[in-house]
């Protein structure tokens, strides 16, 4: 694979890998990583909220935000391009769709109280992404990889017989990221300001929607206090300000860094889930994740191993 993906709320893959890493790039990428790695417990906050609210005002505030960040650091010219350009905007209505998918279902297993199933879904994540790239990009996978990819399809299927069904959270979760990744790479726009140029795309759905839960007197955000206001511009702060710096950070790192970092959004929503908000994990789930983690494991020597023999 030549791209790493994020395993939090939505980064999309990391931009060409620079030849050393850098201290700077190191902490943008784990502030990133730690804000989402900590983001259910601010979803947890809104967890009172309609999911398809949340999701409207998460488009909603992400745009100004996203705007006014990519102006500060002066990473703008590829949007006016972009617009005018049917391919690409094409291409990024593609990405936009799978990437509202993958919010939506992250925001109501939040609710729920199916955060671990969110940590498993973004573990997964990577695995899969490998995975789609064999099958749909050609591309070659090690026989580790081969092998990671056998533990994970283990760990689903020892879930899926102790559960009685699918952990559809978690594969939709990580089905809609890799997909989201396969066809945000086909963009010729930056990560940050493809980010910027998909919730433009959304904006317009956003606002009917958030129009309509106000118009039908179930909408939220002029509720008296403001609390609920703060909340849904929260949604686009939580949202906009990780994937920023991620992207800035990503430029100064090399994959290798940015293939190991990936993990920790996950394992903290994992501890959280576990220690945090209490939900059940039984010995079942216990082995189901160690597969999960073995794998995990043999992907990141894999690759560390391939980049270093590319070297």
């Amino acid at each position: 694979m030549t791209t790493v993906t994020d395993t939090g709320a939505g980064a999309p893959p990391a931009e060409p890998a620079p030849s050393g890493d850098t201290l700077k790039g190191f902490f943008f990428a784990l502030t990133a990583y730690l804000l989402w790695g900590f983001l259910p417990l601010f979803m947890k906050l809104v967890a009172h909220l309609p999911t398809l609210e949340v999701l409207a005002h998460r488009v909603i505030w992400s745009v100004p935000i996203a705007l006014l960040l990519l102006v500060w650091l002066g990473r703008t010219s590829d949007i006016s391009r972009a617009l005018r350009s049917p391919r690409t905007m094409m291409q990024a209505a593609v990405a936009a769709a799978f990437i509202s998918c993958n919010w939506g279902i992250y925001v109501w297993a939040i609710s729920v109280d199916r955060v671990l199933e969110t940590a498993l879904g973004y573990y997964i994540n990577p695995l899969l992404t490998v995975l789609v790239g064999a099958l749909l990009l050609g591309e070659r996978m090690s026989r580790a990889q081969m092998v990671a990819i056998g533990f994970a399809v283990a760990a689903v299927a020892v879930l899926t017989w102790d559960a009685g069904g699918l952990p559809w959270v978690s594969l939709a979760l990580a089905g809609t990221w890799a997909a989201y990744a396969f066809f945000k790479r086909t963009l010729p726009v930056g990560p940050a300001q493809g980010f910027l140029l998909e919730v433009l795309i959304l904006l317009v759905p956003a606002l009917a929607v958030a129009a309509w839960f106000q118009a039908t007197g179930r909408g939220h955000f002029f509720e008296p206090g403001g609390y609920e206001a703060v909340l849904f511009v929260g949604c686009g702060v939580v949202t906009a300000v990780p994937l920023i710096i991620y992207a800035t950070g990503a430029k100064l790192l090399t994959l290798s860094t940015i293939g190991i970092m990936q993990h920790i959004a996950p394992t903290l929503i994992f501890l959280m889930a576990v220690f945090v908000f209490h939900e059940p994990f039984s010995q079942v789930k216990l082995f189901a994740f160690a597969l999960i983690w073995i794998a995990l494991a043999m992907y990141t020597w894999s690759f560390l191993s391939r980049r270093g023999a590319a070297r």
